[in-house]
C-alpha cells in the first residue's frame, strides 16, 4: 500500500526581523502629537521631519528600510496628520512653536542625540531645533528643504507679497493652496514616473487640509514661513561651525523648492554629499529604491 503524499512544505527564509512600526501619541503643552516610532530603542536615532501638506506619513515606506539598524521617530507635527488641531485662534501655528512641540517631544521621548531628515517645512522646524541644541544633531539628511534665498523662485512670489502686505486679499490669493488640485500637482509634477505615485497620498492629504478649521491653520503657517528667512544666515552660520555630517538628496524637478535651493548649501557644508534626482517635490514617493541605498550608506558611515 501506498503512503499518503505529504503536503509539499516551502520554506521562507527571512534574514532579519522585519521591523515592527508602532503608533503612538503624547501630549505636550495640553496638546495631542502623533508620531511613528520603529526600531531598537537603543540604536542611534533618526528624526524624520515631514513637510506640507503631508504628515509622518511620507516617512511610512522610508521607516521599516531603516529601522532594522536605528530608532527612528517621525512625529506628525500639530494641524496635521494624527495630531490635535486646535483652532488657530487659540495655538499660535508659527514655526518656532511647532520647533518647540518637536523640540519637546524628543525630550519627553528622553532622546539627547539624533540625526535629522529634514523635507519642506520641516527644514526649518529641524534648523531651529538645531540653533537651540547644536550638541544634539549627529548627522542630516536634507530632502527638498531650503536654508538659502536662492531656492524661493517663483512659486513663492505670491507668498512673499503675503508676508509684504498681511491683508485678507493677499491670504485669500494664496488659499488655492490648500485644494486638491495644488495638493495632487505637489505629488505629481516633476516626477520621472507617475505611475510609482499611489493616489492615496493626495486623498489622504487633502482629507486632512478639509477638516474645519485646517484651511485657517495652513495659511497661517503660509504667512509665518516668512520669519524662516531672516535666520537664513542663522542656519548657515551653525552649518559652517559644526560641520554636521550631511546627505543632500534633492528632486531638481521640484517647482516649489527647485535644484537651486540644493547647492548653495556646498558653500557651507563642503564635504556634504549632494546628489540630484529626476523626481519631484515628493521624493521618495517616485525614487526610494535610489535613496534608501544613499541614506543607509551615508548613515553605516557616519554613526
Amino acid at each position: 500500500m501506498e503512503e499518503p503524499m505529504k503536503p509539499m512544505q516551502t520554506a521562507v527564509q527571512i534574514e532579519q526581523p522585519i521591523p515592527v512600526v508602532h503608533y503612538r501619541t503624547v501630549n505636550i503643552d495640553s496638546v495631542d502629537v502623533f508620531y511613528r516610532e520603529a526600531g531598537p530603542a537603543g540604536k542611534p536615532t533618526l528624526l524624520l521631519l515631514h513637510g506640507f501638506p503631508t504628515s509622518s506619513h511620507m516617512f511610512r515606506n522610508l521607516i521599516p528600510l531603516l529601522a532594522d539598524r536605528y530608532h527612528v521617530i517621525a512625529p506628525d507635527y500639530p494641524g496635521f496628520g494624527q495630531s490635535a488641531a486646535p483652532d488657530h485662534k487659540a495655538f499660535a501655528y508659527t514655526f518656532a512653536h511647532l520647533a518647540d512641540i518637536v523640540d519637546k517631544l524628543t525630550d519627553a521621548l528622553g532622546i539627547t542625540r539624533y540625526s535629522m531628515y529634514v523635507m519642506d517645512y520641516g527644514a526649518p522646524i529641524g534648523y531651529r531645533m538645531a540653533l537651540k541644541h547644536p550638541e544634539r544633531l549627529q548627522t542630516l539628511i536634507v530632502q527638498n528643504g531650503n536654508a538659502y534665498t536662492e531656492g524661493l523662485e517663483t512659486f513663492w512670489d505670491p507668498i512673499k507679497a503675503y508676508w509684504a502686505e498681511d491683508t485678507p486679499q493677499r491670504r485669500e490669493a494664496i488659499a488655492n493652496l490648500v485644494t486638491l488640485e495644488i495638493t495632487k500637482f505637489q505629488y505629481t509634477d516633476g516626477m520621472s514616473d507617475v505611475a510609482r505615485i499611489s493616489p492615496d497620498n493626495w486623498i489622504v492629504d487633502q482629507a486632512l487640509l478639509d477638516r474645519p478649521g485646517n484651511r485657517e491653520i495652513q495659511l497661517d503657517l503660509f504667512r509665518d514661513y516668512g520669519s524662516n528667512v531672516p535666520l537664513y544666515p542663522d542656519f548657515q552660520a551653525f552649518f559652517r561651525q559644526y560641520q554636521p555630517p550631511t546627505l543632500i538628496v534633492w528632486g531638481k524637478n521640484d517647482y516649489i523648492f527647485p535644484e537651486p535651493g540644493a547647492h548653495p548649501y556646498l558653500r557651507d557644508l563642503p564635504k556634504a554629499e549632494l546628489h540630484l534626482l529626476d523626481t519631484g517635490h515628493f521624493a521618495l514617493e517616485d525614487k526610494l529604491d535610489e535613496m534608501v541605498p544613499l541614506i543607509r550608506d551615508f548613515l553605516g558611515r557616519n554613526l
